[in-house]
């Protein structure tokens, strides 16, 4: 049994986090807290280039100080949006913010130092300063954005596998990495906006956040959830699929590249980008919608083999393959048991859906047999505390209490664990393993 889903000694607190996750419980790990303080280190560095952009040309701190909040503002909804898609088999917290961190940091800072020295130094001398710009915004930057975006998503297809489930899963930390690259990115339009000699000012800074803050806050999520799909696609296979990710990474270069070029070309150009983006936006769509499906459909063919642990009970499946009926579920237990019983409840939901997942992966080979065993009992081990944690707050306690989802007496508001012990790992329930 790995350290991550061994029985908690006595007084050692118990780690939902970390079980979901599939990591060791303890303190928030080293290279997280490393990797975010890097992040935001060359975010601040990003930030100050910036500044000193303003500075130089004579403006002072005003731009700046007028393009960072604007930047910042459409984030917070677009951030809601993306955790509302992954709401039904949610990421792990900290991965969401790296990726974000990453496309905020590391990638927004790379992309402007790589860009603007090539610019300056390779492209514009050799073609001139409004040829060189036009080549630069629709071959050059699209490949130095979409490779600094990129990397992060491969990096998690290398270090992080088992976290991604699916097409999904992938496009969420692309969107994550897109927000975080935009919202950087936008600070330095607003200020060039604001400092352009002879046409910059108000009126250029508000066209601008129109477009890119109202308009078009999506498009670097959409370029680079092309990379998300072919690094969704290859955690899914049993062997890795490097071809899928380097066409995805095409894919992602193209549809930047074709955005780029058709706005040099004026209102008509950016009518037919939106229109390639709006249709690209609705496959996507299609393809989160059908993944959500899939989820739920493993949900119902996996965990009625665990009825008889006493944890699950066709009703509480039901209710774990409709989105309304868990967040019911989760108002009911917070009805009962305030806040921790709907964490608890969650952390329930959360549990029997990484169950589904993984008795899926170990049909098609992606989990062996022990590693099968170990995240079985890890997660069960997480229901029976779950349920526990919420059941002794209902009224009565017992099967004369049913849950509101349930025709009968459900498995959640049974009396604690005592009546339902949790089976060892390897237990008859196992016959869902290949």
């Amino acid at each position: 049994m790995t350290e991550s889903t061994r029985r908690p000694a006595a007084g050692e607190p118990f780690d939902p986090r970390a079980v979901l996750a599939g990591r060791p419980p303890g303190r928030t790990p080293v290279a997280f807290i490393l990797g975010i303080a890097a992040t935001a280190s060359c975010a601040i560095v990003a930030l100050g280039i910036y500044a000193v952009q303003s500075f130089a040309a004579g403006h002072g701190a005003a731009p700046f100080a007028i393009a960072l909040p604007l930047a910042l503002l459409p984030v917070p909804l677009l951030v809601t949006v993306v955790l509302w898609v992954d709401r039904l088999e949610p990421e792990p917290r900290s991965n969401l913010v790296f990726a974000f961190g990453w496309g905020a940091g590391i990638a927004a800072l790379s992309a402007l130092v790589v860009n603007t020295a090539d610019l300056d130094y390779v492209i514009m001398p050799a073609l001139g300063a409004t040829a060189g710009q036009n080549v630069a915004a629709t071959f050059v930057a699209p490949v130095v954005e979409e490779t600094l975006k990129g990397a992060v998503l491969i990096g998690l297809l290398w270090r992080r596998r088992a976290e991604i489930d699916g097409l999904a899963d992938g496009v969420v930390y692309a969107a994550m990495v897109g927000l975080g690259f935009a919202m950087i990115e936008n600070v330095g339009y607003y200020i060039n906006a604001l400092i352009t000699p002879d046409q910059g000012g108000i009126a250029l800074l508000g066209y601008t956040f129109v477009l890119r803050g109202l308009v078009s806050p999506l498009l670097h999520p959409i370029f680079t959830s092309m990379t998300g799909l072919g690094v969704g696609y290859s955690a899914s296979r049993r062997h890795s699929a490097p071809w899928a990710v380097a066409l995805g990474l095409l894919a992602a270069m193209i549809l930047h590249g074709t955005w780029n070029g058709l706005s040099l070309y004026g209102t008509a150009g950016l009518v037919g980008g939106y229109l390639i983006m709006s249709c690209v936006l609705a496959v996507l769509t299609a393809i989160l919608v059908a993944d959500r499906r899939r989820i739920v459909r493993l949900i119902h063919q996996y965990l009625p083999a665990y009825r008889g642990t006493g944890l699950v009970t066709g009703d509480d499946i039901d209710m774990l393959g409709s989105l309304s009926a868990r967040r019911a579920a989760r108002g009911w237990a917070r009805a009962n048991g305030g806040h921790p019983a709907a964490v608890a409840m969650s952390d329930y939901q959360l549990a029997a859906t990484e169950l589904a997942l993984a008795g899926d992966k170990a049909r098609r080979g992606l989990l062996d047999r022990r590693a099968f065993a170990a995240r079985e009992h890890a997660l069960l081990q997480l229901m029976a505390v779950a349920r526990h944690a919420f059941t002794q707050h209902v009224p009565g306690g017992s099967e004369l209490t049913p849950a509101p989802w349930a025709a009968s007496a459900s498995a959640l508001t049974r009396a604690a664990a005592p009546g339902h012990p949790l089976p060892p790992a390897g237990g008859r329930h196992r016959r869902t393993a290949p």
